[in-house]
C-alpha cells in the first residue's frame, strides 16, 4: 500500500493568528476550520493540511529543534525566487539563501514565526506528480 504522501504537519506556536498571518500571507494558504481563536487549520486548494495549536508558554530551542524542517514544494525555480524576495521584503528570517542542489531541485530555507524551519523547493520528480 502506497501513502498519498506527506500532506499533514501541527506545529505548536506561540501565538495562532501571527503563524495563521505568516502561512496565509507568504504561502497562500487559507483557513480550512478553526474551532477556536487558539486552533487553526489551514490548507493548499485542500491538497493539505496544518494544523497550528497555539501554546503561549511555548519554548523552543533552536540549536537543538528536533525538527529539522519542512517545505512547500514551488513549481518552477522562478516561483522559489518569487517567494524569497517577498519574504525577505517581509522581513523574515532567511537561513539559506535560494540554490541550486546537484539533483535538479532548487531551495532556499527561512524561519516561520516561532523558529520552524520551512524549505522552499523546486523538486522535479513532485512537480510531474502536480500536473
Amino acid at each position: 500500500m502506497q501513502t498519498l504522501g506527506l500532506r499533514h504537519v501541527a506545529l505548536n506556536v506561540k501565538n495562532a493568528q501571527i503563524s495563521k498571518n505568516f502561512y496565509t500571507e507568504l504561502f497562500g494558504m487559507t483557513l480550512e476550520w478553526e474551532p477556536d481563536p487558539k486552533n487553526m487549520y489551514l490548507t493548499s486548494q485542500g491538497q493539505d493540511n496544518l494544523a497550528l495549536h497555539e501554546n503561549p508558554n511555548l519554548q523552543l530551542d533552536l540549536s537543538q529543534q528536533s525538527l529539522d524542517h519542512f517545505g512547500f514544494a514551488m513549481r518552477s525555480p522562478a516561483d522559489v525566487d518569487e517567494l524569497y524576495e517577498k519574504a525577505v521584503a517581509r522581513g523574515t528570517i532567511i537561513v539559506a539563501k535560494p540554490k541550486q542542489h546537484r539533483d535538479g531541485a532548487y531551495s532556499f530555507y527561512m524561519r516561520d514565526p516561532d523558529g520552524y524551519v520551512v524549505q522552499l523547493i523546486y523538486h522535479p520528480p513532485i512537480v510531474k506528480t502536480c500536473t
